[in-house]
């Protein structure tokens, strides 16, 4: 079992958002909504805007609350530099988040582990779609993006040459994996305990980062129809299989705290891994609180427990 530490109503705790990376305003309304909780909840929370590397903090800070999605904020980057500076942070430690944020190696791990997994390729992207091993259907993805950013299925050589393009915008390199076709799941782990799997009905062929954050540009476009089901509609067995393959790539990169890993299950119940995301979404309706209200945890004790969870560690 994990240790906790309690975090006491008056401790100064800093909900670190926005940062430098291409999910800014995504991350900004998860770092608003935890905000939002401890403060309801009579926490001494405070709104730290983080717009570049090394950024000045508040002196006195008991707890930097870090709901910066991608680059620097998962990458391992403001981990380094919080440790540095002697101030306890919430989840997983500098190198957990360097690997988990990289696709490449984050799959080796999973790999090496034994969790399941798409067969994959990586490329540069000036080598272009010929040098795929793979036949279509295949889905190309820069390695250092979240939240679907540059994430395309390719099921023609039109759709493949357009796919290289894009993300040679974000990397010079690309993962290449092998299309799985199944129902989108999630699963979150806080702390010791696996949260009940969350199917992900998205409202186009995939669930891409339109699907995700259409609220970002048009809240109230009524072609969006993702749903959620959770828990997911499955029998014990592939519920069990689900959480296993996803605590496996949990296991797999020594992750702390908490953590949500995206997985697909084809037809015959198999799961395979995509990715873990180590600091997953967070307004209340995002993934990881789905999961954590089915588990019965309110979405402010949520955010007090993985607190806790982090001081139990670093305080």
């Amino acid at each position: 079992m994990l240790a906790t530490k309690e975090l006491t109503k008056d401790a100064l705790v800093g909900v670190l958002m926005g940062g430098p990376g291409s999910e800014r305003e995504v991350s900004l309304a998860s770092g608003r909504a935890v905000l939002k909780a401890l403060k309801e909840a009579g926490y001494n929370a405070i709104e730290v805007d983080v717009t570049e590397r090394d950024p000045e903090l508040p002196e006195g800070l008991a707890l930097a609350f870090n709901v910066i999605h991608g680059t620097y904020g998962e990458d391992g980057g403001l981990q380094a530099y919080l440790e540095e500076k002697g101030i306890p942070y919430t989840g997983t430690g500098v190198e957990s988040s360097r690997v988990g944020f990289d696709k490449v190696l984050s799959k080796q791990e999973f790999l090496n582990a034994g969790a399941p997994t798409p067969k994959s390729q990586t490329l540069l992207t000036k080598e272009g779609h010929t040098a795929v091993e793979f036949e279509l259907p295949y889905v190309v993805k820069p390695p250092r993006e979240g939240s679907s950013v540059g994430v395309h299925v390719c099921n023609t050589e039109e759709e493949a040459i357009v796919a290289f393009a894009d993300v040679s915008k974000y990397s010079e390199d690309v993962l290449v994996e092998q299309f799985v076709a199944g129902k989108e799941l999630t699963v979150a782990i806080v702390g010791d305990e696996v949260l009940p799997v969350v199917h992900i009905d998205p409202s186009g062929d995939f669930y891409d980062i339109s699907s995700k954050y259409s609220w970002l540009a048009e809240p109230d476009d009524p072609t969006v129809t993702t749903q959620y089901h959770c828990p997911a509609e499955l029998d014990a067995a592939t519920t069990a299989r689900v959480q296993e393959a996803a605590k496996a790539a949990y296991d797999a990169l020594d992750t702390e705290i908490y953590a949500r890993v995206d997985i697909l299950l084809n037809a015959a119940g198999e799961p395979y891994v995509l990715e873990i995301n180590t600091i997953p979404g967070m307004t209340e309706t995002s993934l990881l609180p789905k999961a954590g209200n089915a588990a019965g945890y309110s979405f402010a004790e949520l955010c007090v427990k993985i607190g806790e969870l982090s001081l139990g560690l670093r305080a």
